[in-house]
């Protein structure tokens, strides 16, 4: 059997439920045009993931394009706690277990290096493992190679031992392209299945 001496956690849908469209559930009412919206709003949400840009310079690019569309815009950092309304706590129970039991827990996410703050100041479990690496602090996202690399070097990681839950099955392939044990993590799983799923790499806790 793998021997597993490192688990790696996603946070956005793993730990934390993240949905942007709660930003912009009152302030858009009709769903229609809010999902039009949306579709704007996430391949640029994407970037502020990646860290190229500063908030100032990300907003004023999309007014820009969208002018009309400018509250609409600027409401989504002013709001954006709205978008992580809660943790799954059946999933840090997992974390906080396998810590407890000695195990090397870290995390690796897409996330901007702002919301982050903002994320840990409202989830402190957040700082409980070992350490995080953050797209937006070192301006790559998942699945590109290099974050993972970039993980493996910060955290001194073997990637034949190591094992990686994510919520997206390209990050859960780019992991194991980087020679990683991958699962994809899907929400309906409770805290007893991650176990079960666990058992299989011969972690128990």
């Amino acid at each position: 059997m793998t021997k597993i001496d490192h688990i790696v956690f996603d946070v956005g849908q793993v730990l934390l439920r993240w949905d942007h469209s709660l930003v912009y559930r009152d302030l858009i009412p009709d769903k229609a045009e809010r999902d039009a919206f949306l579709e704007i709003m996430t391949p640029w949400n994407a970037e502020q993931d990646r860290g190229a840009r500063s908030w100032e310079q990300a907003e004023a690019e999309l007014i820009a394009l969208h002018p009309d569309k400018a509250d609409w815009i600027r409401a989504y950092r002013r709001d954006w706690l709205k978008s992580v309304p809660e943790a799954f706590e059946e999933t840090v129970a997992v974390v906080r277990s396998l810590i407890a039991d000695g195990r090397d827990v870290t995390l690796l996410t897409n996330f901007n290096d702002e919301t982050w703050v903002l994320a840990n100041q409202a989830y402190p479990f957040l700082t409980e493992p070992r350490g995080a690496t953050v797209s937006g602090q070192i301006k790559c996202i998942k699945p590109e190679p290099e974050i993972y690399e970039k993980h493996v070097a910060t955290f001194g990681l073997k990637p034949e031992n190591t094992l990686f839950f994510d919520d997206s099955a390209k990050n859960v392939e780019g992991a194991r392209d980087a020679a990683w044990h991958a699962e994809r993590y899907e929400g309906q799983w409770g805290g007893g299945a991650f176990r079960d799923l666990l058992g299989k790499y011969g972690v128990t806790n």
